[in-house]
């Protein structure tokens, strides 16, 4: 008697999810280097200001992403009858995996 349930690790994660977090990383990096073109008389500042825009905004960036990348994630229980049904398509191959 086999007690172990099976899970199928399902990714629902699609291009539209992600396509306004790239459109606000873009302009965050469009507004890095605007100021730090209009600050080019002064290399420093022009250099400190798009170090500062990037620390700043780039763990927000990266959290809203990671967040949204684990709540598109789904464990899906397998229900004994497929796995029975993987299992006899597995030994009847010629290279059995286990």
């Amino acid at each position: 008697m086999n007690t172990h349930t099976r899970y199928r690790f399902i990714c629902t994660l699609s291009f539209g999810d992600i396509y306004g977090q790239i459109i606000v990383w873009l302009i965050v990096i469009f507004a890095g280097l605007g100021a730090a073109l209009s600050l080019m008389n002064s290399p420093l500042y022009a250099f400190l200001t798009i170090a500062l825009i990037l620390v700043i905004s780039l763990p927000f960036l990266l959290f809203a992403f990671v967040t949204t990348l684990l709540n598109h994630i789904e464990f899906v229980a397998v229900p004994p009858e497929e796995e029975e049904e993987e299992r006899a398509v597995a030994a009847k191959s010629p290279v059995a995996v286990r």
